[in-house]
């Protein structure tokens, strides 16, 4: 049976929102209106019970929320969830689904050291452990191509040049150079973003095999751990990686490549699945 979707208020919260500063430059301060990015809680229950808010950008909220509830491991398909209903006004978004299960919050926030392969690897959460991916050494991209990818990146994140408040993620081919970046996400928090591009992925079933994710921010551990839930093996950023997000990369099959500007950028791990021009 097909998910249903119901909206007591589907009215559309706006993403920005005007202050008035005083800003000084040239040696003088005037008055002038600004514009900065808009904060929105979301609180997700399941079956009837508060599990998790979220402090987001107030746009793509369902698919924000499915793609939230895959990556605590919570549904796995989109067939999992029996109906979603998002009260936009009041902030809530209910969630029943087709099979009920534990969802208790202290099984999702337990501290959890696990191994795999042979590997000793940490993970943030017990839920990271069930649900992060390794990911097969298939999908190769080129230099120009990670060029390419953020530059078109930037020129697509409408929302940051207005606000300068909110990190952009995008889902792109690897192999199809010229081909424009094909779903774009925006959040004041850079894990939303993932989520909600994973949310699309899942509700419309799009393939990820030769894709790659394109990140505006910090490759940190939990957005490192993200891009493997998704199911995807390279991630460019325009920005630097922590040190734990490399050993999770580096154990999961996932290529890093870091400080995209210009012509240059940084491989981190996994080098191999540069395509590298002899």
């Amino acid at each position: 049976m097909g998910m249903d979707f119901m909206d007591d208020f589907p009215i559309e919260q706006p993403v920005t929102a005007t202050w008035r500063i005083l800003k000084y430059s040239g040696g003088q301060f005037n008055e002038q209106e600004d514009v900065v990015a808009s904060e929105y809680p979301l609180t997700v229950r399941i079956d009837g019970e508060e599990f998790a808010t979220i402090v987001c950008s107030p746009s793509d909220l369902e698919d924000m929320a499915i793609g939230f509830l895959a990556s605590e491991g919570v549904i796995r398909v989109i067939e999992d969830i029996r109906t979603l209903k998002l009260n936009v006004e009041r902030g809530f978004v209910d969630v029943e689904l087709t099979v009920k299960q534990n969802t208790s919050k202290d099984s999702y926030n337990k501290r959890f050291i696990g191994s795999c392969c042979g590997k000793s690897r940490q993970f943030y959460f017990h839920n990271d452990a069930r649900t992060a991916k390794t990911i097969p050494l298939r999908t190769r991209i080129s230099a120009v191509r990670c060029l390419e990818l953020m530059n078109q990146l930037q020129q697509a994140s409408a929302e940051f040049h207005h606000t300068g408040g909110v990190h952009n993620a995008a889902l792109c081919s690897a192999d199809s150079t010229g081909a424009p970046v094909s779903l774009v996400r925006s959040d004041i928090g850079r894990h939303n973003a993932l989520d909600k591009i994973f949310g699309q992925c899942i509700r419309h079933r799009i393939p990820l095999q030769g894709k790659v994710i394109v990140f505006s921010g910090r490759v940190s551990s939990e957005v490192l751990l993200k891009v493997a839930k998704i199911g995807v093996g390279i991630v460019l950023s325009k920005s630097a990686p922590t040190g734990l997000a490399l050993e999770l990369a580096h154990d999961l099959g996932i290529a890093v490549i870091g400080f995209i500007r210009g012509h240059s950028f940084n491989v981190y791990t996994h080098s191999e699945r540069l395509e590298i021009d002899i």
